[in-house]
């Protein structure tokens, strides 16, 4: 793709990443950041009266800012929630007569959806707002394309990321933009491992079986079919576990179950899936 071929905003979001180079700092550093805290672990831990946390490390996306003169907020979002950030030009720049950090890195060379690793301590502003208070920013991943703008305000959401489409075929821009979504995986991971607990504690045997078959059996579907090279012939991708599992219990296990993709090449909507993952 051309620099012609790209949206104003990827434009100029390049030509930062180009800057930041420049400045001599990585947008894309290989080293291992170390996180101490989590957005809801600071909700959960911090007292104001013991005044604890003081010194944790955290790293997320930004996700909105204000930007203001030699102080500024943003709100930094992990895997767990969001926190707002205090940032000082003095405290992140303290030896630096140019501020280049503070000046042109955060409030020029950063954007929504960079994600940042934030040192310092937690306090409430003066406002009741938990915060992060800066004293180190490190830039840990720029991004190239911007993210949905989606704000809230007294419980109300607008210019919500809400387009069945987009969302299904951009799923990690919804997992971004719209959190209450992770709650879904979560949920799903959740019941898939209470089920596994139930029939392992039961004697089942957790097994894998071939995804790939000379015949398709199990069920009455159209399946998708693939070419074999080495062998020179047709396989096709399984359309339902059951066979396989039953010539387990043939072979003289008591039980089996398996989790496993099926895949049936016909019809799709918002509740069939071509490729689907089954429990039997």
């Amino acid at each position: 793709m051309s620099i012609s071929e790209l949206s104003e905003q990827e434009q100029i979001r390049r030509n930062s990443l180009a800057e930041l180079r420049r400045l001599g700092i990585d947008p894309y550093p290989a080293a291992r950041y170390e996180v101490t805290a989590t957005a809801a672990g600071i909700a959960a831990e911090y007292s104001e009266e013991k005044q604890n946390l003081q010194d944790i490390s955290i790293a997320g996306r930004i996700m909105s800012r204000r930007i203001m003169g030699s102080a500024s907020f943003f709100e930094l979002q992990d895997h767990t929630g969001k926190i707002q950030v205090y940032i000082k030009r003095d405290d992140i720049c303290a030896g630096d007569p140019e501020s280049t950090m503070y000046n042109k890195v955060f409030k020029k060379l950063l954007d929504i959806g960079d994600i940042v690793g934030v040192r310092g301590f937690v306090f409430v502003t003066k406002t009741g707002e938990l915060s992060v208070h800066c004293k180190e920013l490190k830039v840990l991943s720029k991004s190239l394309r911007p993210l949905p703008i989606v704000k809230e305000k007294d419980g109300q959401v607008y210019d919500a990321f809400s387009d069945p489409e987009q969302r299904y075929r951009q799923r990690y821009v919804d997992l971004a933009v719209n959190p209450q979504v992770r709650e879904t995986f979560v949920k799903r991971a959740k019941i898939m491992a209470t089920m596994r607990e139930f029939f392992n504690a039961h004697g089942y045997l957790e097994v894998e079986t071939p995804i790939l078959q000379p015949i398709p059996g199990g069920a009455s579907a159209r399946p998708f079919i693939t070419h074999h090279n080495s062998l020179d012939t047709d396989l096709y991708l399984r359309i339902a576990t059951e066979l396989y599992l039953k010539k387990l219990i043939v072979g003289g296990f008591d039980g089996v179950y398996e989790f496993g993709k099926n895949f049936r090449n016909e019809g799709m909507d918002r509740t069939h899936n071509p490729e689907f993952t089954c429990m039997e």
